[in-house]
C-alpha cells in the first residue's frame, strides 16, 4: 500500500531544538509521521504529495501547552474541548494538557476516560490529561493515583487549588514517584494570601484592593523544594510570578534537585500598574515592550479595575516581571505555559473583588513570548521555541516536541515578524476574558498540522499550496 496524505513543507527555516537544527530546507511527512526530516530531502516524493512553499517562514515542532483549562466536563458555557483546541491550533499548539478542575473533578479513571473520548471525537489537537492529586481537589484525601495513571494521565495537579497539608503532599509525592508522574503545583499558602485579589504593594494601596503578598507563593515553592529533596519526586511549580520564587528555583536547580517551573505570558508582559489604568506596565528599565505600530490605536485611558487583569497568582511589579523574563532566557524556567482559564462575560463583568481569577491565552501566548523575549533580543528563536517544545515534552515524557524521522507529524509554521492585532471577533475561544484584545502583536502563527492533518491555517497560506503528481 502506498503512502497517504503526504505533504512536502518546502523552503522553510526549520528550527528543531531537539536536533539542534536551524537551517533552510524541506521536511516530508506522510501517514501522520515524519518521513524525511530534512533539511535536504533524500526520500522519493510520493505521488499526489501536497507541496507547501514556506519560503520566508519558520517551521518548528508543534508547540506544547502543559497548562490549559478546557472546562469540559461540566463548565461548557466557558469553553469546550472543541472550542479550546481550535483556539490552541490557531495559537500554534498541537498538544495541550488539560487541568482537572472540571465538574466533576478529574480524580477517577472514568472521568479521565470521558475526557479522552470527548477529545478523540471533537479535538483538533492532541489532548493529554492531568489527574487530581486529591479527591475533589479538597486537599484532604489522595486521589487513586495508580488508577489515574492506568487511565492515561500524564501528571498530577490540584491546579486552581493548593494542597495545604504537608503530610498529604509528601504522601502524594511518594505515590507519584512510584508511578513516574510529576506533580504540577499551584503554589499558594492560603494563610498568607487570605482574601487578596491583587499584588500587595503600592498599587493595591492606591486602589484600595486587598493585597496578595508574594511570600504566599514563595512559601509553597520552598515547601516543594524540600519535598522534592526528601522524596526524589519531580515537583513542577506552576505560573511563577515573583523574584523570590525565581531565586528559590535557581538555587534548587544548582543543587540538582528534581524541580522545575513555568512562566505564563501575562507575567512576561504585564505589571500590577495595569489595574490602575497606568501605561507603566509597557515599560521596564527604559525599554518599551510590545511597542504599538501604525495600526494600533490606544484607548483614551486604560480602564481601572479591569477584571481581565485579575489572575492567580496576581501580576506583580516591573522588577518581578524582569526576573521572570531573565529566568526564561537563562533556562532557570524551562517551560512557557498559557494557564488558559476561560470565564463567561457574566462572571467577569462584576466588581473586581467578586470576579473569578483567570485569563484566556492559547491564541496569544506564543506571539507575546516572541515580543517579550525574541524581539527584545533576550533570546534567540531556537531557545524560545524550546520553551514550548522540548521543555514540556521532557517534563511529561511526551513523545512530542521534535521532528526527527518517524516522529508524529505535529508541525507549527509562523512568521516571526508579521504584525497583527488580536481582536475578540477573530478569537476562536468561547470566552472573551483576555487583557490583550486590541494589542499589537509581532509574530503570527500561520498554520498547524497534527499527525500530518491540518488543524488550522491562516488565509494567506492558501496561495502557498500546490499539488504534485510526482511518483
Amino acid at each position: 500500500m502506498g503512502l497517504m496524505n503526504a505533504i512536502l513543507f518546502s523552503g522553510a527555516r526549520i528550527i528543531d531544538p531537539a536536533r539542534g537544527l536551524d537551517q533552510i530546507g524541506d521536511i516530508l511527512v506522510a501517514d501522520g509521521k515524519v518521513l524525511d526530516p530534512g533539511p535536504k530531502i533524500t526520500s522519493p516524493i510520493p505521488k499526489d504529495t501536497q507541496i507547501i512553499n514556506l519560503s520566508g517562514l519558520v517551521l518548528c515542532p508543534g508547540l506544547i501547552d502543559i497548562h490549559a483549562h478546557l472546562r469540559e466536563p461540566g463548565q461548557t458555557a466557558k469553553e469546550t474541548i472543541a472550542t479550546g483546541t481550535r483556539a490552541a491550533a490557531r495559537g500554534g499548539f498541537t498538544s495541550i494538557v488539560c487541568m482537572p478542575n472540571t465538574s466533576p473533578v478529574i480524580d477517577n479513571s472514568s472521568t479521565v476516560a470521558h475526557v479522552l473520548e470527548t477529545a478523540r471525537r471533537t479535538a483538533v489537537v492532541n489532548v493529554f490529561v492531568a489527574g487530581a492529586i486529591t479527591k475533589g481537589l479538597a486537599g484532604e484525601e489522595l486521589a487513586p493515583i495508580g488508577s489515574l495513571k492506568s487511565a492515561g494521565v500524564v501528571a498530577l495537579s490540584d491546579d486552581g487549588h493548593c494542597v495545604q497539608n504537608n503530610e498529604i503532599m509528601r504522601r502524594a509525592a511518594e505515590y507519584a514517584k512510584m508511578f513516574s508522574l510529576p506533580l504540577l503545583d499551584h503554589c499558594q499558602d492560603y494563610s498568607l494570601v487570605t482574601d487578596g485579589v491583587m499584588n500587595e504593594g503600592y498599587w493595591s494601596t492606591l486602589l484600595g484592593l486587598r493585597g496578595w503578598p508574594a511570600v504566599g507563593e514563595q512559601t509553597i515553592v520552598a515547601r516543594n523544594i524540600l519535598l522534592a529533596e526528601l522524596t526524589g519526586t519531580h515537583f513542577h511549580c506552576q505560573h511563577l510570578s515573583s523574584t523570590g520564587s525565581i531565586k528559590l528555583i535557581k538555587e534548587a536547580k544548582k543543587q540538582g534537585l528534581p524541580i522545575s517551573a513555568e512562566a505564563c505570558p501575562h507575567y512576561l508582559a504585564l505589571t500590577d500598574s495595569a489595574l490602575a489604568g497606568s501605561e507603566e506596565f509597557w515599560k521596564n528599565d527604559g525599554q518599551t515592550y510590545l511597542k504599538p505600530f501604525s495600526q494600533f490605536t490606544k484607548p483614551a485611558a486604560w480602564p481601572r479595575y479591569d477584571t481581565n487583569f485579575k489572575v492567580n497568582p496576581p501580576i506583580r511589579t516591573a522588577s518581578d516581571r524582569q526576573s521572570i523574563l531573565e529566568a526564561v532566557a537563562d533556562g532557570t524556567i524551562e517551560i512557557i505555559a498559557t494557564d488558559h482559564a476561560p470565564h463567561t462575560n457574566d462572571e467577569k463583568t462584576v466588581e473586581f473583588d467578586y470576579a473569578p481569577f483567570g485569563v484566556i491565552g492559547l491564541e496569544t501566548a506564543f506571539a507575546i513570548s516572541l515580543n517579550m523575549l525574541y524581539h527584545s533580543r533576550m533570546m534567540d528563536l531556537s531557545d524560545l521555541i524550546a520553551r514550548f517544545t522540548t521543555g514540556p515534552a521532557r517534563l511529561l515524557a511526551l513523545q512530542k516536541g521534535s521532528l526527527h524521522k518517524g516522529a508524529d507529524a505535529d508541525v507549527t509554521v509562523f512568521d516571526p515578524d508579521q504584525e497583527w492585532i488580536y481582536t475578540r471577533e477573530s478569537s476562536l475561544s468561547k470566552s472573551a476574558n483576555s487583557p490583550f484584545f486590541g494589542w499589537p502583536m509581532k509574530g503570527k502563527v500561520l498554520g498547524t498540522w497534527v499527525n500530518g492533518k491540518q488543524a488550522w491555517q491562516a488565509e494567506e497560506m492558501n496561495k502557498r499550496i500546490k499539488q504534485t503528481k510526482s511518483k
